[in-house]
């Protein structure tokens, strides 16, 4: 029983079920509990969303028989109501002997939306508790990022053996903001908060450390019952949330988009698989002020800064490497011990040292596509190496700017040792011949409306490197593979990029094999 004198019903559940609990929906008794036997490979702990079966009375019986089979499980009842954000179409009374029922079958807690408990008498609210299950209170809106405390202060009066915060975050300071009234209330409360949307990832990911009694988790097949929701495999392997504390050092990848970024699955895995207590989480954000505010107050210790953060970043670290000061652009940062943040640049390593192996860039000829900071990178890295570059990008102004920037960098004239760079036109390119073809644009990149930079016909080259790594296999390199061209793909880039990265925040050589290894099994799967 919950109730146990000796056991608190966070307690007894920790004991029983673990932490994470994972949402199920399913229009029928039959899909519901089928995705409930799938899930009991990553959670002993479950929520039946009654609301979202057609006859959700007559569903209790048929669930409680699977749970009195299975005495490991710890459920809980949800049947949140149309007007309150659920999808159960019945009466507050009917919502009420529903979850009583429930209650009395052997699921652990009922989840009471704060509009039906405002609505309950005290003898119907009586009637619950009277039960062996325990009584959680829930607030959500899911538009706006409200003030956890004013919801707080309205579950409170309850006094239920839980209180579930559910907002939605626009930004990172949102998430945080979320983080840090956990952390205060959870001293003298059973709390549970989450941030919904892509933005709230951060408050899914470190609720656990921050006091949450637990946390919410989706279906293994990925049918999310909230936006931002993830597997609870994902939770557990990927971001290890049972094991973080205070002394886990957090890291990110900051900037817009980044949902489909395999940057996450790539320095986690680095991390654990080096013994390392990190954790590294997307971060998505379009301003430097959400993004300084979170690493100040959360803190972090390292950011991978991706568009359109690049070149923002830069008048707020103390000190750059000279890449990064002379290209304009950090992808990198590391939190110092003395507080400051120092930017580093990683992208050209990344580009030069593929082709290196594989060739001598020592009066080549490349053709960079594109003008933004991939090829920024590529052709500062190029020209610093002797070879002869030219640029094309269908912002023509861009291109030349580029050109001119990198052919003398910081204003003065070329050495004798470096390369150039020019800016070339379309119709010039398909009358000269390169040894290497560089893309940096993103077509062909997962979810690009444009699958080539260049037709095929147009271009002709020794080697192709296409710095898009999702898809494994691009248009550009297929219609390479095709004319029997070597080709290079991006993903070594991606990986040797980060591998930079993580030596430069932990000191410690990269794994790089496993984080190649992890990358190219999540391309393979079609992430």
């Amino acid at each position: 029983m919950l109730h146990h004198a000796s056991i608190s019903p966070a307690a007894y559940l920790r004991s029983r079920a673990g932490r994470v609990c994972v949402a199920l929906r399913g229009s029928t008794v039959a899909e519901i509990l089928a995705r409930a036997e799938t899930a009991l490979a990553e959670s002993q702990f479950l929520e039946f969303r009654l609301d979202s079966i057609d006859h959700p009375a007559a569903a209790v019986a048929p669930i409680a028989e699977f749970l009195a089979e299975r005495k490991d499980i710890a459920a809980i009842a949800t049947c949140r109501r149309k007007p309150y954000g659920g999808g159960f179409s019945g009466t507050l009374q009917q919502e009420l002997a529903i979850l009583r029922t429930a209650a009395e079958s052997g699921f652990a807690l009922v989840d009471l939306e704060i509009e039906s408990a405002e609505e309950c008498s005290p003898s119907d609210l009586e009637k619950l508790r009277e039960t062996d299950a325990a009584l959680l209170i829930s607030f959500h809106d899911f538009q706006h990022s409200v003030d956890p405390e004013q919801a707080f202060e309205r579950i409170q009066r309850f006094e239920p053996d839980f209180v579930k915060i559910v907002n939605t975050a626009h930004t990172l300071t949102d998430s945080l903001n979320l983080l840090h009234w956990i952390t205060q209330r959870s001293v003298d409360a059973q709390v549970v908060g989450i941030a919904m949307g892509e933005a709230g990832v951060v408050s899914r990911v470190l609720s656990l450390r921050a006091g949450s009694a637990f946390t919410f988790a989706s279906a293994p097949d990925g049918a999310e019952t909230a936006p931002g929701q993830m597997t609870a495999r994902t939770l557990k392997e990927l971001y290890r949330i049972d094991q973080l504390d205070q002394a886990t050092r957090i890291y990110g990848v900051a900037g817009n988009p980044i949902a489909h970024s395999l940057s996450p699955l790539m320095q986690n895995s680095a991390f654990h698989r080096e013994r390392i207590n990190a954790v590294y989480l997307p971060l998505k954000t379009e301003t430097i002020g959400d993004l300084l505010h979170l690493v100040r107050h959360l803190p972090l210790s390292g950011i991978s800064v991706t568009m359109p953060l690049k070149q923002q970043v830069l008048p707020h670290l103390a000190n750059v490497d000279p890449l990064t000061a002379k290209l304009g652009a950090c992808n990198t940062i590391r939190m110092g011990a003395d507080g400051n943040l120092y930017g580093f640049n990683t992208d050209v390593a990344g580009i030069i040292r593929p082709l290196e192996k594989r060739m001598s860039l020592r009066g080549a000829r490349v053709l960079v596509l594109g003008a933004g900071g991939a090829a920024r990178a590529a052709v500062y890295g190029l020209v610093d190496k002797g070879a002869e570059v030219s640029i094309w990008s269908r912002k023509e102004a861009s291109a030349r700017e580029l050109a001119a920037s990198a052919g003398a960098p910081n204003g003065k004239a070329s050495s004798p040792s470096q390369g150039k760079a020019k800016c070339i036109p379309r119709q010039q390119i398909a009358a000269s011949e390169f040894d290497v073809l560089i893309n940096a644009t993103p077509c062909g990149m997962h979810g690009n409306a444009h699958p080539l930079p260049l037709e095929t016909e147009e271009w002709r080259a020794r080697l192709v490197f296409d710095l898009v790594y999702n898809p494994l296999d691009t248009p550009l390199l297929k219609a390479a593979r095709a004319r029997g061209i070597h080709t290079i793909q991006g993903v070594e880039m991606f990986v040797h990029q980060g591998a930079r990265q993580f030596e430069l925040w932990t000191g410690k050589p990269a794994p790089e094999n496993e984080m190649l290894r992890v990358v190219l099994f999540a391309l393979h799967k079609g992430h």
